[in-house]
């Protein structure tokens, strides 16, 4: 009769022995301490310096740089040199000259306005402020007026809140004439679109026509654009991401170029009135 293995019999390895009574020699190992080696120093990332600010270029009124600016585009840009050839130069004046708080609030007032009807409420907004007398308003005398008395004139609630974070932000020195004049175009535009209301074509709009900054590229305004395609024969209207390096021969005086663009346009347009007139009267 077969004997059953206890379940506390040891089992037998490969060679008979009994596990239980194998054994598993073990050689002891010396552990070598060594001694910490120096931390090495961590790399220092180099931070290159900051890129010097763009310097301002001389205003387009200033004596010499509209001609300067018209010699250098029509030497650039032969079909360019077309259009000046045929159109009367720009005004670049720079007298009379709003200050830069003054041309930013009638910006904001003749937002998405009729011209008329914009240039009635900027003559009311005149009168209800006393420094206007002389040209000049002032932060202080916009932020003294009571959003009532801006909606009773015919402005409307939103642009008066524009009205008033742009005062705040000149009273408080966050804004100043120096500063806005000191600026690049860069720079300029990153203040200024943090005011409410003031979005970048307002800004290029300023810049142009109110500090005549002589390299300003509207190229997000529509007029600029369709002059771009008509200039150029374009099949599709050019993107505003595209009108960098279709414009870039133009620098330092792509605002000039901006000009004419808006002026081929016109010309344009009155060229098919007139057609349309004609075969009408044929």
């Amino acid at each position: 009769m077969a004997q059953t293995r206890s379940a506390a019999t040891p089992r037998p390895s490969a060679s008979g022995t009994s596990t239980a009574t194998a054994r598993i020699s073990f050689r002891s190992r010396k552990i070598v301490k060594t001694p910490p080696g120096k931390a090495k120093p961590l790399a220092v990332a180099t931070v290159p310096p900051p890129a010097p600010p763009t310097p301002v270029l001389p205003a387009l009124s200033a004596p010499g740089e509209l001609a300067a600016a018209l010699r250098h585009l029509a030497a650039a840009d032969p079909l360019l040199s077309e259009v000046i050839a045929s159109t009367d130069a720009p005004a670049f004046t720079s007298s009379p000259s709003l200050p830069a708080f003054h041309s930013l609030a009638r910006s904001i007032l003749y937002q998405q306005l009729a011209t008329s009807a914009a240039a009635a409420i900027y003559a009311r907004f005149l009168a209800l402020l006393p420094s206007a007398a002389d040209g000049a308003v002032s932060p202080a005398a916009v932020l003294a007026l009571a959003a009532a008395d801006l909606r009773a004139i015919g402005v409307s609630g939103r642009k008066a809140a524009y009205l008033h974070d742009l005062a705040a932000r000149f009273e408080a020195g966050d804004l100043s004439e120096s500063s806005v004049a000191a600026m690049g175009e860069d720079a300029l535009l990153a203040q200024l679109t943090r005011v409410k209301g003031i979005g970048e074509w307002t800004v290029h709009m300023f810049m142009i026509f109110s500090l005549h900054r002589p390299d300003v590229l509207p190229s997000g305004d529509l007029g600029v654009r369709k002059g771009v395609q008509e200039l150029y024969k374009l099949k599709a209207l050019p993107k505003p991401e595209e009108m960098a390096a279709l414009c870039e021969r133009w620098r330092p005086y792509r605002s000039v170029g901006a000009w004419y663009m808006w002026r081929l346009l016109e010309s344009k347009g009155a060229a098919v009135k007139k057609a349309k007139k004609g075969n009408a009267s044929s």
